[in-house]
């Protein structure tokens, strides 16, 4: 894996992530929202695009279409909080993304791409 793309509103969040991941020498590209993490996606290369579901205010359908549009082919997970309703993992699973309960690890992304 050469780069992960963190997007989380949540500045700890991203940066403990992305922390991690630089410590598993994984490189790492952080966005505050999607907007910014399009822009990154236009202009870098990534293996994987983490995404809060809290930063994901679009359809699924509408993201599907637009990842796939900017990354294609690239494998994107979705964390969610560890309350969130099995409804709402299941439809982010259906609609193709993988989903993770937070907080996430790093060995937990490269299980989950692994699958």
């Amino acid at each position: 894996m050469n780069r992960v793309l963190v997007i989380d509103q949540d500045r700890v969040t991203r940066e403990r992530l992305g922390l991690a991941c630089l410590g598993q020498d994984v490189g790492v590209a952080l966005a505050e929202n999607l907007c910014e993490g399009v822009r990154v996606l236009l202009s870098l290369p990534v293996s994987l695009i983490v995404a809060d579901a809290g930063a994901l205010r679009l359809t699924l359908r509408e993201h599907v279409t637009l990842f796939e549009r900017v990354a294609p082919q690239v494998p994107v997970v979705v964390t969610v909080a560890p309350e969130a309703s099995l409804e709402s993992r299941v439809a982010f699973e259906l609609a193709g993304f993988r989903v993770l309960a937070r907080p996430v690890t790093v060995q937990e992304l490269l299980e989950k791409v692994a699958r």
